[in-house]
């Protein structure tokens, strides 16, 4: 009989995210520096619906009051999701991405950063790149679309964030976990946000701060001036933005190994360049995360490759690259919220 590890290994892949096995066992070494072993066995046992801990005792035969203690210094730990409603606390299964991974902010060390860097390269082959339905989407940054297009609320970070109540800041955690194998790139590092009930357990957690929606617009500029990307949850009401960079993002770094990182990512906007106005100068170059664009006598882009993130338009001195929106049969609309993006994904997997 497998153990408890491999059970929650493998619940966590029928999670919508997925969590598939490797050859090396990686992914269970992982498990075993984060959970303990009855730790393991409890969240085998959740599911990815919050509920209350007399119905989680009741479905699981254990023992309530103990149960409750467990429930909450896991979801302390960051091992489980917790939010509050009403004055009453609901649990639930957490992914490992997003989700156990980025919760682990505060208590990194090095052995579990090389383990996870190992794995997510299989994460992203097996599971990210083939779901038809990604947990993250682009966005355009602000300025960068070409006069006349009508841009969606949902597509504008400056909107999303204008519509939040709650919003929490924190470091990357690509980010630090790169400073801290001395591989830090120097971009912000308080750059990612996240709203409502999951800003609600960041900040509890002491995983980021509260901030208001004018401090969150002066965090979003900051990210655009250091040229990150923005990748908001893929819904129109998402629970998080996260800004990222092509050296230590997780995401855009195996994104980038693809031949057509277009195809695997969920965006409307592709880059061009007026070739009249072109000088040569390779600005456009150094700002391209996806190593979309050439040089020879003019830039060009490479439609394959382009993410439509934007960051190429106001880096060009000449004003000769754009953004412009794909034909209507091209275009992406996100689910409406993020249950309905899980619903999508576990649906897509076969597992409902």
């Amino acid at each position: 009989m497998s153990d408890a590890f491999t059970r929650l290994a493998r619940h966590l892949d029928s999670l919508p995210a997925g969590f598939p096995a490797t050859e090396s066992g990686v992914e269970i070494r992982i498990l075993k520096r984060l959970f303990s072993e009855e730790e393991a066995e409890i969240a085998a046992q959740l599911i990815m619906m919050p509920e209350p801990v007399e119905g989680i005792a009741r479905r699981t035969g254990r023992d309530e009051t103990r149960l409750a203690d467990m429930l909450e210094r896991m979801s302390r730990k960051g091992l489980i999701f917790r939010s509050t409603r009403n004055g009453r606390k609901y649990y639930m299964a957490a992914q490992f991405v997003v989700g156990i991974w980025e919760y682990h902010l505060n208590d990194l060390d090095e052995n579990l950063i090389r383990d996870v860097n190992e794995y997510l390269p299989v994460l992203m082959e097996k599971q990210w790149v083939k779901q038809e339905t990604k947990q993250l989407r682009v966005v355009p940054i602000a300025g960068s679309i070409s006069a006349g297009i009508s841009v969606m609320p949902y597509e504008a970070a400056e909107e999303i964030i204008a519509r939040q109540s709650r919003i929490v800041v924190s470091p990357c955690i690509c980010r630090r976990e790169h400073e801290m194998l001395g591989k830090g790139c120097g971009k912000p590092m308080e750059v990612c946000l996240s709203f409502g009930s999951a800003a609600a357990f960041y900040e509890e957690n002491g995983l980021g701060r509260a901030i208001s929606i004018e401090e969150a617009l002066a965090v979003l500029k900051t990210g655009l001036a250091a040229g990150l990307v923005l990748q908001p949850g893929n819904a129109q009401k998402p629970a998080n933005i996260c800004m990222c960079c092509g050296c230590c993002c997780q995401v855009l770094k195996n994104l980038k190994t693809l031949d057509s990182p277009a195809k695997a990512v969920h965006t409307n906007y592709f880059a061009v360049v007026a070739s009249d106005k072109c000088v040569a100068c390779e600005s456009c170059v150094s700002a391209c995360q996806m190593d979309a664009i050439t040089v020879n006598d003019t830039a060009t882009v490479n439609r394959n490759r382009c993410i439509g993130c934007g960051l190429c338009v106001p880096a060009c001195p000449e004003a000769a690259v754009s953004l412009l929106q794909k034909d209507a049969a091209e275009r992406y609309v996100p689910p409406r919220n993020v249950f309905e993006t899980y619903m999508n994904m576990a649906r897509q997997r076969g597992k409902i």
